[in-house]
């Protein structure tokens, strides 16, 4: 790989990427680390890039997978056994809490992210991909390995959690 595709493909992206794995992770020092594994894996790959799809859904793809191993790896730690990490239905909750940036947004977004932090990961990667990054359906299904049907459907039950903590939060806090 050429240096200078490198560092156009770092300057043009790393801010996107640093984004997705800090809203996964929750925690800004994991997402550092991630986010070198991420480019490490990127020089590793470059070659065999094969162009069909674009360069950040390629990006989004290794960071996805840098992203599940990371969990991967955490849960067997926290288990100390050989379990297989079930992507689909564990739920991703950073237990550092969430990056320092958030604290400058507003209370309903606060709100809207701890939500988050409560679905299940494949809910939470689409969530971040379509709205946080605004990737459509196909860079998302492209980018997750999935089809656009599965976006779809696992984005529609996605909000549909969403709505219905977010209801219930703002029942209580009305109360």
């Amino acid at each position: 790989m050429d240096d200078s595709v490198f560092h156009r493909l770092y300057e043009q992206y790393h801010h996107d990427v640093f984004n997705f794995l800090i809203y996964l992770t929750g925690d800004r020092h994991q997402s550092e680390d991630l986010m070198h594994e991420v480019y490490v894996r990127v020089l590793r790959a470059y070659a065999g890039f094969e162009r069909k799809s674009s360069e950040k859904t390629w990006l989004f793809s290794i960071a996805k997978n840098v992203a599940i191993d990371h969990f991967r790896k955490k849960a067997v730690r926290q288990k100390h056994h050989f379990d297989q990490f079930d992507w689909e239905e564990s739920v991703l909750v950073s237990s550092t809490g969430l990056p320092d940036e958030v604290a400058a947004l507003n209370e309903d977004m606060q709100q809207l992210l701890r939500v988050l932090n409560t679905c299940t990961g494949d809910q939470k990667m689409v969530i971040i991909l379509r709205y946080f990054q605004e990737l459509s359906i196909a860079e998302t299904a492209e980018t997750l390995g999935w089809s656009e049907g599965k976006v779809k459907t696992t984005q529609h039950r996605a909000i549909k959690v969403l709505q219905k903590k977010l209801n219930a939060l703002s029942e209580e806090g009305g109360r």
